[in-house]
């Protein structure tokens, strides 16, 4: 039996020429090639109010379409997080998901007092893929992955969700084919190995 996969395709525009959604559709096909079970959380087609306040985020209920999600990730095993870098940082409609979704109760408890919260989603891995204009290199050292790096620690490890791997794809505008082609071909390996 495979793993259970969830893919989060985080970029809000849901046009098919999105290099994200070819990256998330060559690791689609590869996990399921390799017989694991795969379930898709497309951000771009999701319909959902933002969160406010600190109240509705602790103590509301989450929508009808957030808690579907909140189904499908609690059963995977392993979780697949793509989106492009905007002004910096993971676009506002995936940060927005994570908000509604990546609540107390599901994703983390309170712990007793004077203690850290406890984890709720342990026993899942995850990897990232973060794509964006300027070269890989350059968003790692000068900029220090920060967004990527807010997103692993901030969040996905917050919740207990370990390993967390993560692929940086740059330059995307001037990408050549062959390089289209090479990052899709990686992405549907990991896709075979639910990596």
């Amino acid at each position: 039996m495979g793993k259970r996969i969830v893919i989060i395709d985080g970029h809000p525009d849901g046009r098919s020429e999105r290099f994200v959604h070819a990256l998330a559709r060559a690791y689609r096909e590869g996990a399921e090639e390799a017989r694991h079970e795969v379930r898709d959380i497309e951000v771009a087609k999701l319909i959902f109010p933002l969160l406010r306040k600190r109240e509705d985020f602790e103590e509301g209920i989450p929508p009808a379409v957030i808690r579907k999600c909140q189904e499908a990730i609690s059963r995977a095993d392993h979780l697949l997080i793509l989106y492009p870098l905007w002004l910096g940082d993971m676009p506002a409609a995936l940060k927005a998901f994570f908000e509604q979704t990546f609540r107390p109760g599901f994703a983390f408890a309170a712990g007793a007092k004077g203690r850290l919260p406890r984890k709720l989603l342990g026993r899942k891995s995850a990897r990232i893929v973060v794509t964006m204009g300027m070269p890989a290199l350059f968003y790692r050292w000068y900029f220090r992955a920060h967004s990527l790096k807010s997103l692993e620690r901030n969040i996905l490890a917050f919740c207990g969700i370990q390993p967390v791997r993560a692929n940086v794809v740059g330059t995307v505008e001037r990408m050549g084919q062959a390089r289209r082609e090479h990052w899709l071909a990686r992405m549907n390996a990991l896709g075979r190995r639910a990596q």
